[in-house]
């Protein structure tokens, strides 16, 4: 079976000098104009986005973003810049970053002001092909219940305008502010989830299909089902680990509506919203609530459910061992939200956004000692130690 994924990656624009949030995000794309639909802009000018190619295989995910990654760093780096993949950039100071000159942007900032303002924040989406629309729609009840457990192992967000949240993705707080955020509910098929779209735009609440901001949404002009709850993850395996249990998570869900019709879902969502706010505080640091009991656990004991609920489609597309090694390489390491904090606490802010952007341009970086220089570690594609690595 090929079921196909692809990802698009949101980067911070960064001041190599300052560390701070700049809005030249059209710099670096002025150097990448060879590569046209890989790179563009977003809704404020310190953010470009890149878009991957579609890929079966985890190994040629990873060899991709990899690749867009050094293509970036290398435009920035031109220009005295660097990209932090990274949910809010620790540096930021408000006021400073205009909205891109688009006349959608534009009018999005006339209409939700401050909103627009503060939307400073980066995020990573991941793409699964789906066999049509209406099975889609009836799938997202299925998926829906884990992606919590998703935005916990991608959150990297604890810092916002130089300041300790004491959450471990605050890119969530600022995102769920938006009047279409957070779970997407039920819908019969495709026709009824059209309908309740269509009845928020005619309600003048939002102005086209591209502002449904849900967890999760069928994309509105390709065939697949598209994981939008996540941080941008400064490590590429991070992102490839959430791209493979996403996947796998979409294909069972699609089997089920295929043999039942629907994916078995009860109707109940209220506690999602809840369960998303706790991934956003905790990260893999604390509980996080199990989708299975709708209880606290602790949040490796969560990750490690659902590994077991989707083993049998790792294994049938052989990404079983891989997503293993890079999940317990995850709960080992911590979140992103928790290295930027110790490399905060050991140094200075400013530290911690080096590091993030180290890590942007693929370097894997021992924890630092007092008076010791940061230093990479060689690994594989899949977060294990590559041969060279002592």
């Amino acid at each position: 079976m090929t079921v196909r994924i692809g990802v698009e990656e949101e980067f911070h624009v960064i001041d190599v000098e300052s560390g701070e949030l700049v809005p030249r995000a059209d710099a670096i794309l002025s150097r990448l104009t060879r590569h046209t639909g890989a790179y563009t802009r977003e809704l404020a000018q310190s953010a470009v986005e890149s878009n991957s190619g579609v890929h079966t295989s985890l190994q040629d995910l990873w060899a991709d973003l990899s690749t867009s990654r050094r293509r970036l760093d290398r435009a920035a780096a031109s220009q005295g810049l660097a990209v932090a993949a990274v949910g809010t950039a620790p540096l930021t100071r408000l006021g400073t970053v205009p909205t891109t000159v688009d006349e959608r942007y534009l009018h999005m900032t006339d209409e939700y002001r401050r909103l627009v303002g503060e939307q400073l924040i980066c995020g990573a989406q991941v793409h699964v092909d789906v066999p049509d629309r209406d099975t889609a729609v009836r799938a997202m009840c299925a998926v829906g219940p884990w992606l919590p457990v998703l935005l916990a192992l991608s959150a990297s967000s604890p810092y916002w305008l130089g300041t300790d949240t004491g959450y471990a993705s605050w890119r969530t707080m600022v995102w769920q502010r938006w009047p279409t955020s957070g779970p997407a509910g039920c819908f019969a098929d495709a026709a009824a989830y059209d309908r309740a779209i269509q009845e928020l735009i005619s309600s003048g609440v939002i102005s086209d299909p591209g502002m449904i901001y849900h967890d999760i949404r069928p994309s509105s002009h390709l065939p697949t089902l598209e994981l939008r709850v996540c941080d941008a993850c400064p490590r590429v395996e991070t992102v490839v680990l959430i791209a493979a249990l996403f996947r796998a998570l979409v294909v069972d869900a699609c089997a089920a509506v295929r043999e039942a019709g629907d994916a078995g879902c009860d109707g109940r969502h209220e506690w999602l919203r809840t369960a998303t706010w706790r991934a956003a505080r905790s990260g893999l640091e604390g509980d996080l609530v199990d989708p299975e009991t709708r209880l606290a656990a602790p949040a490796p004991a969560v990750v490690r459910s659902l590994l077991r609920k989707v083993r049998p489609t790792l294994e049938e597309f052989g990404d079983w061992e891989a997503t293993l090694s890079l999940a317990e390489d995850a709960l080992a390491r911590g979140s992103a939200a928790a290295v930027l904090r110790a490399k905060v606490a050991e140094e200075d802010l400013l530290a911690g956004v080096d590091a993030v952007l180290a890590e942007t341009r693929g370097e894997k970086l021992r924890p630092a000692r007092a008076g010791r220089r940061v230093r990479p570690i060689p690994t594989g594609w899949d977060g294990r130690p590559a041969a060279s690595a002592s």
